[in-house]
């Protein structure tokens, strides 16, 4: 009796919603993101150089970019990287997702690059942060950033259980500008 009242209940809603015009409807206002956000240092676009030794273990330089922005008023910092070859042609993308996690109080960062995606520890730190990532048996990938008078200096180093950490890969960016997005353009009903 009591889920048949909430189903009926539940359609009544939907259907009041539907009939509702969408002229009516007001635009949905963006949040304001509040710039004492953690990781308002990190927005912003950012051009520099970044090199290393690719999976394949040849070494690699790459000009990198980095566009920072929140979203969700800034529940969520979206970090999207791409380096370009020296043909100009984009040899590297990559999209990071950053938010708190609500259990522990903690930070993650769920990572797409390559076809690969996970979920992995994020520790922001007073100018800048370190996450990793499994790099196989008592072994990760550390990445460090430290952000000072708008450069982004990160390193990505090898760390496996008992020996010294080896770096694999560096980068320097310069803060060339504020940026929008990712919360620009966002669809409105009218």
């Amino acid at each position: 009796m009591i889920r048949a009242a909430l189903a009926a209940t539940g359609a009544a809603l939907v259907l009041a919603a539907c009939a509702t015009p969408v002229t009516e409807a007001a635009p949905a206002a963006v949040p304001a993101v509040d710039m004492s956000h953690p990781l308002a240092f990190m927005f912003g676009e950012w051009v520099g150089e970044a090199s290393g030794v690719g999976a394949d273990r040849k070494p690699f330089q790459v000009t990198q970019t980095e566009r920072v922005g929140p979203m969700l008023g800034g529940d969520l910092v979206l970090v999207e990287g791409t380096g370009y070859g020296a043909d100009g042609a984009a040899a590297f993308n990559a999209l990071g997702v950053i938010s708190q996690t609500a259990a522990e109080g903690g930070w993650e960062i769920h990572s797409y690059n390559g076809g690969r995606a996970g979920t992995f520890p994020f520790e922001p730190k007073a100018n800048g942060f370190v996450w990793s990532t499994p790099a196989g048996p008592n072994a990760r990938m550390r990445y460090t950033a430290t952000f000072t008078d708008g450069n982004w200096s990160q390193v990505g180093e090898y760390v496996a259980e008992g020996q010294d950490p080896v770096q694999t890969f560096q980068m320097q960016l310069t803060r060339t500008g504020d940026t929008d997005w990712p919360s620009a353009g966002a669809v409105t009903p009218n």
